[in-house]
């Protein structure tokens, strides 16, 4: 008989040939009061976890109705399970009434949807319940009351209870209504003396002066503001039809000594690698002594805000502006939060401040600059996105059909041959039954992959469909087309593609060759028969290339072609 770690008593035989049988009977016995032992044991466990737990909510509801405030415990679906009696006591409810969801109909019924829709949205994501409400007193009377509520979680982060707190607040709500009504009455008494010392100051000549003298100024910065605003919004419009980061920098250059004529300006650009910072332009001589400077020498690519140094100030000059004595500021270029670079403004010695009124002038023109490079980057990314193929990365069939199209008409004005290949994976379906999807996936990554390698910088690739792959060749010949049609086919044999550390074995593909004019003068005529030939080789025996049958008629030189186009 043996003792294990969860005082589970087992009896052992061994050998039970060489006991005899007095001794196998005894230990039976013993084994049965042992068994009958851990029994009694573990049932006064539970008995004394279940007093236990009694006794910890004994002790819970007597500091419940101890506190002054009512406390109130629910359950993880919300319906409350216990109610200190304050509650009851205020509202001359019965906890039968009360409990559950029964607590409702004390509350004031302005408050009463607020009070739900919060309680139902605390369940749903677990975070803690606090809220104001009215509840009515047992004469009908209705007082301010502030519920605050916490989840109790177990060691698996599930909510088993909700335990909260209703205090009542109408005594803070009544006295705070005083004071704000004292802070209203005295505002509006010092609004009223200030008003009237305002009109005496009025009648005075010489404020009289000093007014009009201010509304010229006024006049004149309005006209000034609305001249810039003009531009700044023809600015925009030009910002808009923009189609490259370099023409709307350019557009910025050529606006902001019109924008900004009495302030010595640059703007400077994050470099391809975003390594350093390069000033890409400057107007009104400005003086920057560091035309090239790291990222981190400028305060408003660290912080993403505008930061102004003041002549003379000596808390956080930018380094990019070392030895610079007039005031400057640095607004930072953004495009959906990522810098790119910076707006730097100096003051000149005949106007050595920068008011606080150009600021926003001046973000204003970096957050539309930010805005066109970020409308840019959109357009960009829609566009690759609508030609290209979300799992290869290739050109999809869309942008395949537009740039034949295009290829064919620039072949034919050269008098040039185009050679087209339609490529299909041999035994594809093989790589998903046996490797699952997601291994077929891994093979059509990896071929386009290859074939992208495989090809010039003027050769288009692109995926066709499924386990089809077509690629396009300008000025390519039947003799050149074939020789690379073979050359990708032998080197694709020779493609290791792992998934899951697990080599899917060698891959083959079958190629139909078609070029034009011998086997068509328009991407359908071509298609047909690449995709002819392409049957063929499946047809023949795979992983092999092979070239179209000449069409009727395709005998046509491309001269001929040049003629009928212009014709």
């Amino acid at each position: 008989m043996m003792l294990r770690e969860d005082c589970d008593y087992r009896l052992v035989l061994s050998a039970v040939l060489a006991i005899p049988w007095s001794k196998v009977v005894a230990i039976a016995a013993v084994a049965a009061i042992a068994l009958i032992l851990t029994t009694a044991w573990r049932r006064c466990r539970r008995m004394r976890q279940k007093i236990a737990l009694r006794r910890s909510e004994l002790s819970f509801h007597t500091v419940a109705q101890a506190a002054p405030a009512i406390l109130w415990t629910a359950r993880p679906d919300g319906s409350v399970d216990f109610i200190s009696d304050q509650l009851y006591a205020y509202t001359a409810l019965t906890p039968e009434q009360a409990l559950e969801w029964g607590w409702a109909r004390a509350l004031h019924p302005d408050d009463l949807g607020a009070c739900k829709e919060r309680w139902e949205h605390c369940l749903r994501d677990g975070g803690p319940y606090e809220i104001e409400y009215r509840l009515r007193r047992s004469d009908g009377v209705y007082r301010w009351f502030l519920v605050k509520g916490n989840p109790l979680r177990d060691e698996h982060g599930q909510i088993v209870k909700w335990i909260g707190t209703t205090t009542d607040i109408e005594d803070q709500k009544h006295h705070q209504q005083i004071l704000e009504q004292q802070i209203q009455e005295r505002t509006e008494e010092l609004a009223d003396t200030n008003t009237r010392l305002q009109e005496e100051m009025i009648e005075r000549d010489y404020a009289r002066r000093k007014l009009d003298e201010q509304n010229e100024k006024i006049m004149r910065d309005l006209t000034e503001r609305s001249h810039r605003a003009t531009l700044l919004a023809k600015m925009g419009e030009l910002l808009q039809s923009c189609v490259s980061k370099d023409e709307v920098f350019a557009a910025a250059l050529g606006y902001a000594p019109r924008i900004f004529p009495n302030r010595r300006g640059a703007v400077a650009l994050f470099n391809n690698a975003r390594s350093l910072v390069e000033v890409a332009g400057q107007w009104q001589d400005c003086r920057i002594p560091t035309p090239v400077f790291e990222p981190s020498a400028c305060w408003a690519l660290r912080t993403g805000h505008p930061h102004l140094v003041v002549a003379g100030d000596t808390t956080a000059p930018c380094a990019h502006a070392e030895g610079v004595t007039n005031t400057y500021l640095c607004v930072p270029i953004l495009a959906q939060g990522e810098a790119l670079g910076i707006l730097h403004f100096q003051a000149s010695d005949e106007e050595p401040t920068l008011a606080d009124s150009e600021l926003s002038f001046k973000t204003t023109f970096a957050g539309q600059v930010g805005l066109s490079v970020a409308n840019i980057r959109l357009r960009e990314a829609l566009r690759a996105q609508s030609i290209r193929d979300a799992l290869t990365g290739l050109y999809n069939r869309r942008y395949l059909t537009e740039m034949l199209e295009r290829e064919i008409r620039r072949a034919v004005r050269a008098d040039q041959p185009l050679g087209v290949l339609m490529l299909d994976l041999d035994h594809f379906k093989k790589f998903n039954d046996t490797y699952g999807h997601d291994a077929g996936d891994t093979v059509l990554r990896e071929t386009g992959a290859f074939l992208t390698k495989s090809v010039r910088a003027e050769d288009i690739v692109c995926r066709f469909g499924g386990e089809e792959f077509v690629v396009i060749l300008p000025m390519a010949d039947l003799q050149v087309t074939q020789a690379r049609a073979e050359r990708i086919r032998s080197r694709l044999r020779e493609l290791a593609v792992l998934h899951q550390g697990q080599s899917l074995g060698m891959i083959t593909v079958s190629v139909g060759v078609a070029v034009l004019p011998q086997h068509g003068a328009n991407p359908q005529e071509l298609f047909e028969a690449a995709d002819a030939a392409l049957y063929r080789a499946k047809r023949e025996g795979r992983d092999r290339v092979v070239v179209a049958e000449k069409a009727r008629g395709a005998e046509v030189p491309v001269t001929s072609l040049v003629d009928a186009e212009k014709s």
